[in-house]
């Protein structure tokens, strides 16, 4: 939903597919990486079946459903071998997913940016395992590379991080919410339902900034953003969502630069570990 509208996404769908085909056939022994899409698949989606025919219609290899059945995805997606991934925010929607016939489940603790759940992610994919043995992606709150290895090591084979790239130079985000991120901290986020009608992890002060009081927001998406200072002003457009892990965030950098920054504390924190345990072995011969 982030494309405004269909033909907006379709734009989008057609450079990624087109791109990245050009660049398999100039390097035919290059790993291209997979792409995917986010799919509201609930039916108060007013786009729901525009936005289905596009995912036919360019087949990306995963897409990752939110807030609804992802029955009529798995059948479709299924049909030309990709995989479905579905955001859980409970066992219950886990379970009802994997009846639904889900390739992996995602698991949107909390902490998460913009729609999230409320669990313990430890919790959650302690027992989450305890039924589902099939791909398992943690979210909520993650920013460093010892946090991909500490959801490895809980039993994650992926983690989410999605506020981790808002403030990116590749990002098309706007630049005052790219320097908002790298401002604040967890303190700077808030946890309603006020403006799409599911609970959400926003920054405060793009709420403040669009002229309401974020200590006294209206229940259920009841804002009247007609008499706002910014009467133009729309949730996810001006009201921005954000998850608990931006206080370590406190610069723009390039997405190559970003995952540089992962991959060394990941591997720098997996090492001190490997030789803690060697360390150990010593001491116990």
């Amino acid at each position: 939903m982030n494309a405004r509208t269909n033909a907006i996404l379709e734009g989008w769908m057609e450079q990624i597919t087109t791109q990245l085909a050009d660049i398999k056939q100039e390097n035919p022994e290059k790993k291209i990486a997979p792409w995917a899409i986010n799919f509201i698949s609930h039916r108060t989606n007013k786009r729901f079946d525009a936005d289905l025919k596009l995912i036919e219609k360019y087949q990306p290899p995963i897409v990752i459903t939110s807030l609804g059945d992802p029955s009529p995805v798995v059948k479709m997606v299924h049909e030309y071998d990709g995989i479905v991934f579905s955001d859980v925010i409970n066992t219950t929607f886990a379970k009802k997913a994997i009846e639904k016939g889900t390739d992996g489940l995602i698991l949107v603790a909390s902490g998460a940016g913009g729609h999230a759940g409320v669990l313990n992610p430890i919790a959650f994919l302690h027992e989450v395992r305890e039924f589902w043995d099939g791909p398992l992606v943690l979210a909520g709150g993650m920013s460093k590379g010892e946090d991909i290895l500490a959801a490895e090591i809980l039993g994650a084979d992926l983690v989410y991080m999605g506020s981790r790239f808002i403030p990116s130079t590749e990002s098309s985000a706007e630049d005052a919410y790219k320097e908002m991120i790298t401002d604040s901290t967890m303190d700077d986020i808030i946890y309603t339902d006020a403006f799409s009608g599911v609970n959400a992890n926003y920054l405060i002060p793009s709420i403040e900034k669009a002229g309401l009081d974020p200590h006294k927001l209206e229940e259920k998406a009841g804002i009247d953003f007609s008499k706002l200072a910014k009467p133009n002003a729309k949730a996810w457009k001006d009201i921005w969502g954000a998850g608990q892990g931006i206080g370590t965030i406190h610069k723009v950098q390039s997405v190559a630069e970003i995952v540089e920054g992962l991959a060394y504390s990941y591997n720098d924190v997996k090492s001190q570990l490997a030789g803690s345990e060697k360390e150990d072995i010593i001491k116990r011969e």
